[in-house]
């Protein structure tokens, strides 16, 4: 497992990613996460086209907050082709409260609380708080990574424009 100095910030100071880094081009390495209801999930085998794995700290964050309600409301002109996926080291039931909170129907929250295996396998965990960098990646339905943003500031929304551009481009 590599340590990633020199890639996001938090407030302006620079974070480890630990893990393995995956570019577009890449094979999306396979990995599991939990449901709400505690269930594993393979998130790759799941039967929609193309997969949009969102990477959030916690959801009840105000960045996370907008981020995750902006690919809800995103997610209606999918169907189902392209599973949207928000993946945090929240506990499964503290994402369920918080989406029945905030009415989010049209994505699917996971947590890599566990094993952090989703952060790891994909080189997003920030080491010292043990949450997962946010990013943005797009997976074709061969499970070819096509786009990844590592947002560069913490607390900064990725470039909703760019990753739903790749979407509509594999739908």
């Amino acid at each position: 497992m590599a340590d990633r100095t020199n890639v996001i910030t938090f407030q302006g100071n620079p974070l480890t990613l630990t893990g393995t880094p995956v570019k577009a081009g890449d094979k999306a390495p396979a990995f599991t996460v939990l449901s709400n209801g505690l269930e594993p999930v393979a998130v790759l085998g799941l039967p929609a086209k193309v997969k949009v794995l969102v990477a959030v700290p916690p959801l009840d964050t105000p960045v996370c907050d907008v981020e995750t309600r902006r690919f809800n409301q995103e997610a209606a002109a999918f169907g189902a082709d392209v599973a949207i996926s928000v993946i945090s080291m929240d506990l499964p039931f503290a994402q369920g409260r918080w989406c029945g909170a905030a009415g989010i129907d049209r994505v699917t929250t996971y947590s890599d609380h566990r094993d952090a295996d989703f952060a790891t396998k994909y080189g997003l965990l920030i080491k010292e708080l043990r949450l997962t960098a946010r990013a943005v990646l797009v997976v074709d339905a061969a499970n070819i990574v096509r786009y990844l943003q590592i947002v560069p500031e913490v607390t900064q929304e990725p470039d909703y424009a760019a990753a739903l551009a790749v979407v509509k481009s594999l739908v």
